[in-house]
């Protein structure tokens, strides 16, 4: 069910220098994948964010796999650009792009920054639209995957009144609702080129170093983070798909069965 493994492809995931989309990097380069890790990151500046594009890139070569670590910064536009040529230029050819970075934006309509609006928009937003526009010329030749990570966050909660007035999503819901849109209109426009367009959406909340940052101590951080192990298999699932297999929304938590053949 898992279709074939993906020797020879070559795939971007951004945001990959810790957390969800390092183990998807790392997944994608178990499974045959020369992996591009594509975050900011060079060197760690906050001891609750370990980990860099270096060190995860190194970690997957020790493993017997292929990575190139690209420093990328998704409210760059010509950091996006740079990242798809030289991808291209090192590597020979893009097949499947991953959009896992993103900024979490606390606070409520009163208390927000306009700054952090403006962040939250452009890194979890525009740069994945920026980053797809970037690719897509290099795949329309052989085809491809796009998977762009969403969260539970943009299901619609429905009419009022309600229970739980407390629950997050105000902001982070409605960029990764707009995501999620996008990328099913992404995938219409594309069906003619065999580039395949898919949403991989977090169906419930792993400690990663950046979901738990706000509350873990800054000199002496709680390392013991979860691990986003379902997250990197179904991104491998996915991109193992047929390109017939485009606009769908994947809860990687329902997948398990699935999953069972991706190591």
């Amino acid at each position: 069910m898992a279709g074939e493994m993906l020797e020879g492809k070559v795939a971007i995931v951004t945001g990959a220098s810790r957390g969800v989309g390092e183990y998807i990097a790392r997944h994608l380069a178990r499974d045959g994948a020369k992996v591009v890790v594509a975050a900011r990151t060079e060197e760690v500046q906050d001891k609750r964010l370990p980990g860099t594009i270096h060190s995860v890139a190194q970690s997957i070569r020790d493993a017997g796999g292929e990575a190139l670590a690209v420093p990328t910064n998704m409210r760059d536009p010509e950091s996006i650009k740079a990242c798809v040529e030289r991808t291209v230029a090192e590597l020979g050819r893009l097949d499947i792009v991953v959009n896992n970075a993103a900024i979490l934006v606390p606070g409520d309509i009163e208390t927000v920054q306009e700054r952090h609006i403006e962040l939250m928009w452009q890194v979890d937003l525009r740069g994945p639209v920026l980053m797809c526009k970037a690719a897509v010329p290099h795949m329309k030749g052989s085809g491809g995957h796009l998977i762009n990570v969403s969260s539970g966050v943009a299901i619609f909660p429905g009419p009022g009144p309600y229970e739980d007035t407390g629950r997050g999503g105000l902001f982070y819901g409605m960029v990764k609702a707009g995501l999620e849109r996008f990328t099913q209109g992404l995938a219409m426009q594309l069906q003619p080129y065999r580039i395949a367009a898919n949403v991989l959406s977090l169906g419930y909340l792993i400690r990663t170093p950046g979901n738990v940052w706000a509350e873990n101590d800054p000199q002496n951080p709680n390392l013991d983070f979860e691990d986003a192990d379902w997250m990197g298999k179904a991104a491998v699932w996915i991109s193992r798909q047929p390109a017939e297999y485009t606009g769908h929304i994947v809860f990687d938590h329902k997948m398990r069965y699935w999953l069972e053949d991706i190591p």
